[in-house]
């Protein structure tokens, strides 16, 4: 049974017609276990087993932005274990993937990524969080425990180990994951690969399948960082260029056309 988790999103709403377009979308959806719309703080707090971009497309189906503010366990009295993301922006691949530590034995791994050519790519976490020569300075995958590689649901694995993602007919890969030896707070400053072959998990016949499931060399990574937990980030703009977080959902992350006059500031 998939572990539910508890996700705080921002989302655009001016009345309370937004509040019924949004009680109505969500009502009824059974991967949704909790529901609670905040009109004043355009906030709308769920406990689901669905991924955070999942729910942001059915959100934003309503004709609404929205954006995740916060991710957390939907574990009763349970203490913030750790949140990490990676944004993965070298290569021609481009995406998120999120990290949640829901209770000490559980590591939920959500992503989505674009620009990939349908079929499956392995996926791994690496030791270095270094990205100076693309995914190639990214280290070999973290494996502190000194096991050979193989699959994610295996006793004998390199930590790092993930398995494999399929992209789309589009290109898009979304996923979420389970996994029980990756830790939030053993994996933050590391990084996360993409590679550009499917991995064979250890399951192939020469050597090289129990280094890396001949899942090849990098197509895209992004290094972990610490991100925010519940009500962690009451963030409604950058300070830096004034972007709320409504006009960042639909700006490049850097570069030209992010920052413009805010006739506000």
């Amino acid at each position: 049974m998939a572990t539910a988790t508890k996700m705080e999103l921002a989302v655009e709403m001016t009345c309370q017609r937004c509040v019924q377009d949004i009680q109505k979308k969500l009502d009824g959806i059974q991967e949704i276990k909790t529901l609670d719309i905040n009109l004043g703080n355009e906030q709308v707090v769920i406990e689901t087993t669905l991924p955070s971009s999942q729910v942001i497309d059915i959100l934003e189906s309503t004709g609404r932005r929205a954006t995740l503010q916060g991710h957390g366990s939907a574990i009763s009295g349970q203490s913030h274990l750790g949140a990490a993301v990676s944004m993965l922006e070298v290569g021609p691949v481009k995406g998120v993937v999120r990290y949640l530590q829901s209770d000490r034995n559980t590591c939920i791994i959500e992503g989505t990524l674009d620009g990939l050519k349908p079929g499956k790519y392995g996926i791994a976490i690496h030791e270095l969080g270094d990205l100076s020569d693309g995914c190639n300075s990214c280290g070999d995958r973290f494996n502190p425990y000194n096991q050979p590689h193989g699959g994610p649901a295996d006793e004998r694995r390199h930590v790092g180990d993930m398995g494999n993602i399929e992209a789309d007919e589009t290109g898009r890969a979304k996923f979420r994951l389970e996994d029980r030896l990756i830790k939030v707070w053993d994996i933050i400053g590391r990084s996360v690969v993409v590679h550009a072959n499917a991995d064979d998990l250890g399951r192939g016949n020469n050597p090289q399948s129990k280094i890396d499931g001949n899942s090849g060399s990098g197509i895209a990574c992004g290094i972990i960082a610490r991100s925010s937990g519940l009500f962690q980030n009451p963030k409604k703009f950058c300070s830096c260029d004034g972007v709320t977080i409504w006009e960042e959902r639909d700006r490049p992350l850097a570069g030209p056309g992010r920052s413009q006059p805010h006739a506000s500031l």
